[in-house]
């Protein structure tokens, strides 16, 4: 079995890597020659823990490699899968195609004999048909079939994911093209992995749906831990309770900043976009995304709210700065809008991210970049945590109380120990709990903003 995977993004590089190392003949394909020579070289193109050994293991092999000509990754293979951006488009919101369009119409002439073209980039429903009636066009001789086999993929647990999800769809309109793509993926169903084999536009849809309802249930806690502030009620409690209901479950019900990434934000405005267009209202999935927006502004009025009304003169140090843990990925971070929101109303701004510095930099406009979590809470008056890295989880409270000069934590991530860090000298502000102790020190507050105040306007 020999498969292509065209595009070594997120997706396509970890559904390649994934299949050689499930031992497929693997040819993943890029117009990008300079990600191209990387990929020889050894060098990944991305942040995603465990990725970095499979493509070595599966290269040693022989069972994965790289190219940017089409005419030498199409012609053998058995199935190609088309793994290319969707961006949402500037006009209107939905779901961009130009890419995945375009690469249909180069495979279909260089096809030789039956294969399966699918797709795992997430599409609006519909564009299976589209793609075979576009390639039709191209090469009406060509014998193929295309399906759809969407991923569910997270950042930071990609592999596992691939290896063990909870199922796999697989869209398909064709007896031939289930065939192939059942072998494709037959040790993973072997591992007792359901296999759902459904139309095109059910795998389409359920791609979407499916994120679409993760995103609506973390709009829905954090509104939920709105509620908990206002009234002394703690969320995590809440989520905890309304979590054992098996209807329920627990996941995706942690309040903090809101969902981003590559996946939730441009899912759900595309799932809502092309419902409207097929006239059908989305109207809880669009009030998922209001809430969401709205989240971020919140949050940054939660922190000026900590810091006694006031980020005037004061220096705050931004713990966090990717969508979540265990990525690189700044795409809608929530970070993209807190972090120049806080620059606009203190004095100075210092950001630390494990993984996301370099991407930061040319995207976000405002703080002073630290490599060194230290140099970050060096001098601070309040510490933000925005993203809930284990290195933040372990850091020595103490320590860091030590470097700061004011003594105020907002913690959107609920991720810290409020006792250790209470203990450590901390006012600790979280989110939707009733649990947090100590006060902002407003009057220890105003002093440090009128003493920098004062330094500012000598300088």
């Amino acid at each position: 079995m020999k498969v292509t995977i065209v595009g070594t993004g997120y997706v396509g590089l970890v559904t390649g890597a994934c299949f050689a190392d499930l031992g497929i003949d693997v040819t993943c394909l890029d117009t990008d020659s300079d990600k191209i020579d990387a990929l020889k070289a050894g060098v990944i193109p991305i942040y995603e823990p465990g990725l970095d050994a499979i493509v070595e293991r599966a290269c040693a092999a022989g069972r994965l490699s790289f190219t940017t000509r089409y005419e030498f990754a199409i012609p053998d293979a058995d199935a190609v899968f088309i793994a290319v951006g969707t961006p949402p488009r500037s006009s209107d919101g939905q779901a961009d195609l130009s890419a995945i369009m375009a690469s249909a119409a180069t495979i279909a002439p260089l096809l030789c004999g039956f294969t399966v073209v699918a797709t795992k980039s997430t599409v609006p429903v519909g564009t299976s048909s589209r793609i075979e009636t576009l390639m039709r066009r191209a090469a009406p001789e060509a014998d193929f079939a295309v399906a759809s086999n969407p991923e569910f993929l997270r950042e930071g647990a990609a592999i596992h994911d691939f290896t063990h999800p909870d199922r796999v769809v697989l869209g398909v309109d064709d007896r031939r093209a289930a065939e192939v793509l059942r072998e494709i993926y037959a040790p993973i169903e072997a591992a007792g992995v359901p296999v759902l084999v459904v139309d095109r536009s059910t795998a389409e849809i359920a791609k979407y749906a499916a994120n679409s309802f993760l995103a609506t249930k973390i709009a829905f806690i954090n509104e939920v831990a709105d509620l908990c502030e206002s009234t002394g009620g703690s969320v995590d409690a809440v989520a905890h309770a309304i979590g054992l209901d098996h209807r329920i479950g627990p996941d995706f019900l942690k309040a903090g900043p809101g969902f981003g990434g590559s996946c939730f934000p441009k899912d759900t405005q595309a799932f809502v976009k092309t419902s409207e267009a097929l006239g059908v209202r989305q109207r809880v999935v669009a009030a998922a995304i209001h809430a969401n927006e709205a989240r971020k502004l919140h949050l940054v009025e939660r922190v000026v709210e900590a810091s006694g009304g006031s980020l005037a003169g004061l220096r705050v140090a931004v713990l966090g700065l990717t969508f979540k843990a265990g990525t690189d990925d700044l795409r809608d971070s929530p970070s993209l809008v807190v972090v120049p929101e806080l620059a606009k109303l203190a004095r100075e701004v210092r950001a630390h991210d494990p993984a996301g510095l370099m991407r930061a930099r040319e995207q976000i406009e405002g703080p002073v970049f630290c490599a060194d979590l230290r140099k970050a809470l060096d001098g601070a008056d309040v510490a933000v945590l925005l993203t809930d890295w284990p290195e933040y989880k372990a850091m020595d409270l103490v320590e860091a109380a030590g470097l700061m000069t004011g003594r105020v934590l907002v913690d959107l991530r609920n991720a810290l120990d409020i006792a250790a860090a209470t203990a450590a000298g901390f006012s600790v502000f979280g989110v939707g709990r009733s649990e947090v102790r100590g006060a902002a020190p407003v009057e220890r507050m105003t002093a440090i903003r009128r003493a920098r105040t004062a330094v500012q306007a000598a300088e």
